[in-house]
């Protein structure tokens, strides 16, 4: 197992003329500290999403897997992977979490990610960001994520 240590950063649609709102920062989380997520998705103005994402400047090919310790508000959130190999905004290697109001350890094989809109395979030695999203649908955001670690 090895423990990362995110620079997480906050992106939401207005790169795209969307108006969801909200914004990322540390903070103490049901007794650890994390890093939160919060606002407001809106799918108004071809909008939908925020998110917090970090870059990975290391290799972790031979990592078999991501783990995350999450806690939220009960909803569905995006674990969303980018390669190098990947050119579109728009694509990524992707699965779904629920966050719950305690805290959780997910784990998400590598192998098991869904590829979206790319027909290239999933290649930890390329992987170069890692995102937390809240998207698709009009909610209500709040999730913290208080580890990352690959296994």
């Amino acid at each position: 197992m090895k423990v990362l240590h995110p620079d997480w950063e906050y992106v939401a649609d207005g790169v795209m003329g969307g108006v969801s709102r909200g914004q990322a920062g540390p903070a103490q989380v049901a007794g650890r500290a994390a890093m939160r997520l919060s606002g407001a998705v809106s799918t108004d103005n071809g909008g939908g999403f925020i998110q917090m994402a970090f870059d990975l400047a290391e290799d972790v090919g031979g990592w078999t897997g991501l783990e995350l310790d999450v806690y939220g508000n009960d909803e569905r959130y995006d674990l969303r992977l980018r390669t190098t190999r990947l050119t579109r905004a728009w694509q990524s290697f992707r699965t779904e979490f629920v966050a719950t109001t305690a805290w959780t350890t997910i784990k998400v094989p590598f192998d098991a990610l869904e590829a979206y809109r790319t027909d290239a395979s999933f290649d930890a030695s390329e992987l170069r960001r890692v995102g937390v999203v809240a998207v698709g649908r009009e909610f209500a955001v709040d999730v913290a994520v208080s580890g990352v670690r690959l296994y």
